[in-house]
């Protein structure tokens, strides 16, 4: 598979696509007044204790205070005389006013502010450090158990040479198949970066930002550059530079795939990104089959609703719609990674009748999910012929990254009718001549409604105005959406 990193820097904005096959698979944005917060170490201070949710908040030195669970707390739990864990309370571990050190671990989303961990972690290409954890993991997507071996004893013989066993490592999957030499260089890095950090821990007041997570570009080339990325183009000449001086520092292996891009035609339009970006925000998703799916993001969780469409298949309708949820499962897969989209996730399959069609279709959701870079959680079908699936969410979606709310329907994607608007206009009109002594009334609306009132509903308009006895006269304002009115006393 052909797997390019399009990367676009403008002073504004960094934004980076990876595209497989001529496909765009995968988009990350990062503007300059919203940087994200995951990864970064702040100095904390407790605002205030929950006891009734096992929480805390914490003041980070950000508009919002931050949110602290008990189970993200170092030692949490406790041994009681049966030798069983017990789960201490937030009581026992945080008083308010406390001083603590945390990191980010999920941007702050809508409302709610940033989510919290005291389990401090530097990530590096093939390493993370974990500090005051002894534990030594590798990536469950190392599936090899010879490779994992090998690589767990790699860095439990670091750990014996350094002298270092009350701090861990977990090994990523970048990490498969690398040398020795190169996993003894990246433990010197990180061992080298958290004496820094610890250093800045020390001198640290509340509220202070202790360690900084990379910018976008550079974590892209530290955390998305597989063995199967055959190139990274780049379109900014100071970012080019940047980014090869960083992997000529530290990831040598990846210094030959990335290019400058000097062509005077934008990038993102040579490869067709900028009008997938424009169908990712789209609610309906076309199908090659003729089918398609339908996308809805809420608060709590996204719905997918699959859909035939035009796509009426050769043989039968069961064969039809085995074929449909197919195409379905990669197609959501992929617009799973595009849009970004965490949380609950509800897919509404066509239902099928045949239980190998089932696994078939799940099986091939299940290897799409192998290529996500979050971590997914997915169940069977449910008996109501739904799968149900978690994403892991640390930042808004697209959707959320690049629009706004509708100020005319405050997000509801509804406006009442113009017919509607009409009768809730009568309704205040006697309302106002039976609360106040009225001369005269002049009713302020959009000009659809005005319409509606001088045209269909003329007849109806005059016996209004004959039944409260009060001239009305009717104003069309073009500032005003269909659901906005007033009714003024002249």
């Amino acid at each position: 598979m052909l797997e390019e990193i399009l990367i676009n820097v403008t002073p504004q904005e960094t934004r980076v696509a990876t595209v497989e096959n001529g496909v765009l698979n995968e988009m990350c944005i990062e503007r300059q007044a919203k940087t994200t917060l995951v990864g970064n170490i702040y100095m904390g201070k407790v605002a205030r204790v929950l006891p009734g949710m096992e929480a805390a908040f914490v003041d980070i030195g950000l508009d919002r205070a931050a949110f602290l669970h008990v189970s993200n707390i170092t030692g949490n739990t406790s041994v009681d005389d049966n030798g069983d864990k017990q789960q201490k309370h937030i009581r026992e571990l945080l008083r308010e006013e406390q001083k603590i050190l945390v990191q980010v671990i999920k941007n702050p989303l809508g409302t709610k502010g940033a989510r919290l961990t005291t389990n401090l972690t530097a990530p590096s290409r093939y390493l993370v450090y974990m500090p005051g954890d002894p534990t030594v993991g590798v990536s469950a997507k190392i599936e090899d158990e010879a490779e994992r071996e090998r690589l767990r004893e790699i860095v439990r013989r670091f750990q014996l040479e350094n002298e270092n066993s009350e701090n861990g490592y977990i090994v990523r999957t970048a990490a498969e198949g690398i040398d020795e030499e190169s996993l003894a260089a990246e433990v010197v890095f990180l061992e080298k970066l958290w004496h820094s950090i610890d250093a800045s821990i020390q001198q640290a007041k509340p509220g202070d930002l202790v360690y900084a997570e990379l910018p976008l570009v550079k974590r892209t080339l530290r955390d998305l550059v597989g063995v199967s990325v055959e190139r990274i183009r780049i379109d900014s000449r100071e970012s080019f530079v940047s980014s090869c001086d960083f992997a000529r520092k530290y990831l040598p292996e990846i210094l030959p795939r990335i290019e400058h891009y000097p062509g005077e035609r934008p990038i993102f339009d040579l490869y067709g990104v900028e009008d997938e970006i424009q169908k990712a925000l789209d609610r309906k998703v076309q199908l090659k089959s003729g089918g398609h799916l339908v996308f809805d993001q809420t608060e709590s969780m996204t719905t997918v609703d699959v859909n035939t469409g035009a796509f009426v298949g050769h043989r039968n309708l069961e064969e039809t719609i085995f074929k449909t949820n197919l195409e379905a499962a990669q197609a959501i897969c992929r617009q799973l990674r595009l849009r970004n989209l965490g949380g609950i996730i509800i897919i509404d399959y066509i239902d099928m009748t045949v239980d190998e069609h089932k696994r078939q279709v799940m099986r091939a959701m299940e290897k799409a999910l192998d290529r996500d870079h979050a971590k997914t959680q997915v169940c069977e079908v449910s008996s109501l012929g739904l799968v149900e699936m978690t994403r892991k969410r640390t930042s808004e979606s697209l959707e959320q990254t690049l629009c706004s709310e509708c100020p005319t329907c405050s997000g509801r994607g509804l406006l009442r009718t113009a017919e509607t608007v009409c009768y809730d206009i009568s309704r205040e009109i006697i309302r106002q001549v039976r609360q106040f002594d009225v001369k005269s009334l002049t009713v302020v609306a959009a000009p659809e409604v005005v319409d509606i009132f001088l045209d269909e509903q003329s007849h109806y308009f005059a016996e209004l105005e004959t039944f409260v006895d009060v001239p009305i006269r009717l104003q069309a304002e073009t500032m005003y959406n269909r659901d906005q009115y007033d009714v003024v006393i002249v």
